[in-house]
């Protein structure tokens, strides 16, 4: 993990370059795609969900929730992502949903900067670091 500067410019950059945000989120589904089926399962996607800690964390902080609390929410995530509701989410419907949530993000954090610890391997790191290349001359 490490601390970043960045706003909502950073994160509509990455995912307006369809090279670099298209070849991020195939990777990411390839990691998630752990049988090689070319699908994510609920189990699959369960695992970066579990990851992320959407819901076990208030602001850093660890929050006890019932678990079938936690699975409903878990089911409706993948429900977002499962657009045809075949119980699998394919590359397409991936990467429509994570560009979805990466410009609600964008467009929660506004165009003031802000210091955000990342993970090393989150697609709000690349962003930071695709930014930062664009930065520096030849």
């Amino acid at each position: 993990m490490s601390v970043e500067i960045l706003d909502c410019a950073t994160i509509v950059g990455f995912v307006e370059d369809e090279e670099s945000f298209g070849e991020c989120v195939r990777e990411l589904f390839w990691q998630l795609d752990t049988d090689k089926d070319g699908v994510l399962s609920y189990a699959e996607m369960m695992k970066e969900l579990q990851r992320m800690r959407v819901l076990e964390m208030h602001f850093g902080v660890d929050v006890k929730h019932e678990p079938e609390e936690v699975a409903r929410v878990y089911e409706s995530m993948f429900v977002q992502f499962d657009h045809d509701l075949n119980g699998r989410v394919d590359m397409e419907e991936f990467k429509v949903e994570t560009k979805e949530i990466m410009l609600a993000m964008a467009n929660g954090l506004g165009s003031l900067p802000v210091q955000m610890a990342l993970e090393h391997d989150s697609l709000l790191m690349k962003a930071v670091q695709r930014e930062c290349c664009q930065k520096i001359p030849a």
